[in-house]
C-alpha cells in the first residue's frame, strides 16, 4: 500500500516545527481537562503537547482494524485499550496522533470519547486529505497537510547501526 506513496522523512527540528504550529491553534479554542494520546503513534506528540499546555490528565488509547481481504478499509474497529468512562465525561479532551490518513483511528477514538461524556476535538502533526475516507471531516488542528508517507524519526530503524558487534566467544 504505502510503496507507491511519496515518502516524507520528518527530522525531530521539523516535530518540532509542527508542534510549535499546533499550539497556538490549540489555545485559541481554550483549555482542556484531559489529552488522550492514540498508541503508538500519538504518544511522542502527546506528551509534547501535554507539557507543552500543561495538560495534566493525560491517557491513552489502542485501537486496531483488523486486516481482512474482503473488509478491506471498512474493517470494524477493536479497542486494545481505551479509559473508563468516568476518566472523559464532562472533559474537554485533546485526542493526539501522529497522522490523520485515511482518518478511521482519529474518527473512532474521537466517537469513543463522545459516547463517554467527552468533548473531544481532534490533533495530528499531518493531515492527508487525499487518503482521507471522511470527505465532510478533517482533524481540528493539524500542522501540516501532505500527500506523502510521512516517516517519523521515532520509526526509524534503531537496530545496532554502528556498533561493532564481534561473534560471541565458546
Amino acid at each position: 500500500m504505502n510503496g507507491d506513496l511519496r515518502k516524507e522523512l520528518v527530522s525531530w527540528e521539523d516535530v518540532d516545527r509542527l508542534i510549535d504550529t499546533l499550539i497556538p491553534q490549540i489555545r485559541s479554542v481554550g483549555a482542556f481537562d484531559a489529552m488522550l494520546m492514540v498508541t503508538r503513534g500519538g504518544l511522542i506528540p502527546g506528551g509534547l503537547l501535554s507539557e507543552s499546555l500543561n495538560i495534566r490528565h493525560v491517557l491513552t488509547a489502542a485501537v486496531d482494524f483488523p486486516a481482512t481481504e474482503t473488509a478491506g478499509l471498512m474493517a470494524w474497529p477493536r479497542f486494545l485499550q481505551f479509559p473508563g468512562n468516568n476518566l472523559l465525561n464532562g472533559r474537554r479532551t485533546l485526542i493526539v496522533d501522529d497522522v490523520w490518513g485515511s482518518g478511521r483511528t482519529s474518527a473512532t477514538v474521537r466517537g469513543r470519547a463522545e459516547s463517554a461524556g467527552a468533548t473531544p476535538w481532534t490533533c495530528v502533526l499531518h493531515y492527508n486529505p487525499q487518503r482521507s475516507l471522511f470527505s465532510h471531516s478533517e482533524p481540528d488542528f493539524y500542522g501540516a497537510i501532505t500527500d506523502a508517507w510521512v516517516v517519523y524519526p521515532w520509526e526509524l530503524d534503531r537496530g545496532l547501526r554502528g556498533i561493532g558487534l564481534a561473534e560471541p566467544e565458546i
